[in-house]
């Protein structure tokens, strides 16, 4: 089983992954063409747009997420601890915010509105922390190395388009909040692809290494058989 996980979950991590950001952009040229996607959340978006497309990727963004945790842990990847926690948290939030839609613009919060805003943040906040934790781990660990940089810059942006849009949906009055969380969503993604990608990778370069060292066992079956 874990060997099955191990070929499997970095190729569903990648093509949800992929997925999930065609159907975000398909989703953003779909709705009411007077909304703003520089002052309009995604989540606003979404609920304008009953075609579900936009519900339809976060869900599947959360499922490759879970996916992707699965195949770092079956690899041996550090991530025990709070950065699988974090993972399972973000996976979660996505699709419980998928489900539970928003309120249209301009009316109040209801209470699956608030179940919204609440799961959102959390996801928006718990993949940043979870890169910042795997960085040092990744250092130390010769088959993540090679990638510990780039996971530190994605988190940092990650970090900064937290700052940014804390800012902007408090004392800064919503502006510009549809293009502060769309770089915010970016820099996330990124951290997700970079890990996902770097599993692949590794899971590819351990296929042929298995086979390499089969090889000769294969021939001295072929000599005793001849």
């Amino acid at each position: 089983m874990t060997a099955a996980v191990r070929r499997l979950a970095p190729w569903i991590a990648c093509a949800s992954i992929l997925f999930s950001v065609v159907a975000v952009v398909v989703g953003q040229l779909v709705p009411d063409p007077q909304l703003d996607p520089l002052n309009v959340t995604i989540s606003e978006y979404a609920v304008s747009d009953r075609g579900g497309v936009t519900e339809v990727a976060m869900a599947v963004l959360g499922i490759g997420s879970l996916a992707l945790l699965l195949g770092l842990r079956a690899s041996g990847a550090p991530v025990r601890g709070w950065p699988e926690r974090l993972l399972m948290v973000w996976s979660g939030a996505l699709m419980v915010a998928a489900v539970i839609p928003t309120t249209p613009i301009g009316q109040d919060l209801d209470l699956a509105a608030q179940i919204h805003r609440y799961v959102s943040v959390a996801a928006f906040v718990s993949l940043p922390a979870a890169g910042a934790l795997l960085v040092p781990r990744l250092g130390q660990d010769a088959a993540w190395k090679p990638v510990a940089r780039a996971v530190e810059w994605v988190s940092l942006a990650g970090g900064f388009g937290l700052l940014a849009i804390t800012y902007v949906a408090l004392p800064g009055e919503r502006v510009m909040i549809g293009l502060v969380e769309r770089l915010l969503l970016g820099a996330e993604v990124a951290l997700l692809a970079v890990l996902a990608g770097w599993l692949v990778r590794l899971a590819w370069q351990r296929g042929p290494s298995r086979k390499a060292i089969n090889f000769p066992t294969y021939h001295r079956f072929i000599a005793s058989r001849s």
